[in-house]
């Protein structure tokens, strides 16, 4: 379980990114945390993975600090935490040693699924080939929870499709994943949950039963809460 409390993080004295009062993410729950550009999504993740100080507030996974439960925690994003001096094969190396749960076997069958060279350096691989890297890393990890970051972005339609796959069959049952995404109708089908964030809040945290039920869409929602319109771009013309 991760549990976030009044947690808030700010860029300047007078520019808050994220602020969250009381957010509860239960295990085994697929979350889309969605919205628009600088809506706090990847602050959030960060929150979560501890990284960058906050001023206010507590995360815990498990009731337990971050920093005590790296072991459990993923996080694939578009930045990378590989180390670009070393091949793949040195990088799982590495990994295993910090993952007890990180299974080596896996971790090459995706290298191979990626036609990914085991054995070259990192540093001379293509962004796309760095994002393979980093989705083969992080589902080798035998992470709890998994945090992915836009893991679409640079991605064509079928990598999406086999991504997506990848991820539901990776999955062993009681893991949590949040994911972060602008392809909303990639994810809407595979999402228990979604979060949507507005300027470093949450504008609607529901389940897509719930939404499904309401005979609404994820879309729609995400437009109620960023006022969109469809005619806006008419004022271009006006």
């Amino acid at each position: 379980m991760i549990e976030l409390k009044y947690v808030e993080k700010w860029y300047t004295k007078d520019r808050m990114s994220l602020y969250l009062d009381d957010v509860t993410i239960n295990s085994g729950e697929i979350v889309g945390v969605l919205g628009e550009n600088g809506s706090g999504k990847t602050t959030l993740l960060k929150a979560i993975m501890g990284i960058g100080e906050l001023q206010n507030g507590q995360v815990l996974i498990d009731g337990l600090p971050v920093t005590e439960q790296y072991d459990k925690m993923a996080f694939i994003t578009e930045e990378g935490s590989y180390l670009p001096n070393l091949t793949p094969r040195q990088y799982g190396d590495f990994l295993a040693d910090f993952y007890p749960r990180f299974s080596s076997k896996h971790y090459q069958r995706l290298l191979t699924f990626y036609e990914l060279e085991a054995d070259r350096k990192i540093k001379t691989f293509s962004k796309g080939q760095k994002s393979k890297l980093e989705i083969c890393a992080g589902f080798s990890k035998g992470a709890k929870y998994i945090l992915m970051d836009e893991p679409f972005l640079g991605k064509d339609m079928f990598s999406r499709q086999d991504f997506l796959k990848l991820m539901v069959a990776n999955l062993q049952g009681d893991e949590t994943i949040l994911i972060t995404t602008h392809m909303i109708a990639e994810i809407e089908n595979v999402l228990d949950r979604a979060i949507i964030l507005h300027r470093g809040k949450i504008k609607r945290d529901f389940y897509m039963d719930d939404l499904r039920q309401e005979g609404n869409s994820l879309t729609a929602v995400l437009a109620e809460v960023s006022g969109y319109t469809g005619n806006r771009y008419k004022q271009v013309f006006e």
